[in-house]
């Protein structure tokens, strides 16, 4: 009997024992897990931007950034609201590719293609006189002017020439009739100094030089569309400014995935009708605040004429016309995208 009660005493020890050491290894580890928690909490708070209270806080800038971008209306340069572009529908063709080393949004080629038709009823309404376009330059840096009831009737159909005057932006944008081996130059020039623009293409042109194309893609600028056969627009008839427009974006489309936002009208030949067909298929139509007569393959006048050319009528929202063709243009290019930012100009992607 007095065997049992010591044995039984002994087993009772033991248990207290392990049941002290489990208890002792629970307290332990709770303590441990719960430092490690405080000091990682502190890590992250230390790590988080000046000014930021939180990783939540983080979010919902991110999301307001978003959201800013979304707006389809833009200002033009008189004060005056626009309606989105694609016949206000532009939101409903996904524009969401972000360029290379961009923390902002930048804008790209519509990634679904265009399905919109003419409203012959209603162009058939519209007066149809051929206009040539032309501005008012002045050698002073101030903007470009034209007539008010021009700017009146383009502005009604979504068309647009020259950015926001009060701000010193500018615009780059490329005509790509035919290739005369400047591209990748001008190209090269761009990445290096980390500028996007628009190029305006024909149909010709992305049959032959696909490859150029893609780059232009791929490296982050825009494409526009110069029409496939680079007519006259107001010559035409409803079905061939149709296959003008569209067809060039359905070639566009099957080579490359994604469609046209801007139509550069050939020649800036145009007219009421010519506009308000543009929009009805969905295009914002582009003229330009300065240009020069840099499309003469057979005038090559030198790098320093093109630079002067443009630094003369250099001006805030400037809409800058250059010809891929122009050797000058080519050469020219590098000091003048360093001088436009010199002067304190901010070279824009293109998104009027």
């Amino acid at each position: 009997m007095g065997k049992n009660n010591k044995n039984s005493k002994k087993v009772k020890l033991t248990r207290n024992k392990i049941r002290l050491v489990v208890i002792t290894a629970v307290v332990f580890f709770i303590i441990g897990f719960g430092f490690s928690y405080l000091v990682s909490s502190f890590n992250a708070r230390k790590d988080l931007p000046d000014g930021t209270a939180s990783p939540n806080d983080i979010e919902r800038t991110q999301d307001t950034t978003l959201k800013d971008g979304e707006n389809t209306g833009r200002t033009n340069d008189t004060g005056n609201k626009q309606s989105g572009g694609k016949n206000s529908k532009e939101d409903e063709r996904d524009t969401s590719k972000v360029g290379e080393n961009s923390h902002a949004q930048l804008p790209t080629n519509p990634t679904t293609p265009n399905v919109e038709k003419l409203n012959i009823d209603a162009l058939e309404k519209l007066d149809n006189e051929k206009l040539s376009w032309w501005i008012r330059l002045n050698s002073e840096n101030k903007p470009s002017t034209i007539p008010d009831d021009i700017r009146n009737l383009i502005s009604k159909y979504d068309g647009v020439f020259q950015g926001d005057t009060s701000e010193k932006v500018v615009y780059l944008t490329f005509d790509e009739g035919y290739e005369n081996g400047y591209t990748p130059k001008i190209l090269d020039t761009l990445k290096e100094n980390n500028v996007k623009t628009i190029f305006f293409v024909t149909g010709p042109y992305i049959e032959k030089n696909p490859d150029l194309v893609k780059r232009m893609l791929d490296e982050g600028h825009q494409v526009g569309s110069h029409t496939v056969n680079h007519p006259s627009l107001p010559d035409l008839s409803y079905e061939e400014l149709e296959n003008e427009l569209l067809g060039l974006e359905n070639k566009f489309y099957e080579k490359f995935g994604v469609g046209f936002k801007y139509m550069r009208p050939p020649s800036g030949e145009y007219s009421e009708r010519v506009l308000a067909a543009a929009q009805q298929l969905g295009y914002k139509t582009v003229f330009w605040s300065f240009a020069y007569d840099d499309w003469y393959t057979d005038k090559i006048r030198g790098a320093d004429y093109a630079y002067n050319k443009v630094m003369e009528n250099l001006h805030n929202g400037a809409v800058l016309l250059l010809h891929a063709v122009s050797k000058d243009n080519a050469d020219a290019l590098d000091r003048i995208i360093k001088d436009i930012k010199a002067q304190g100009y901010e070279i824009k992607p293109f998104d009027l």
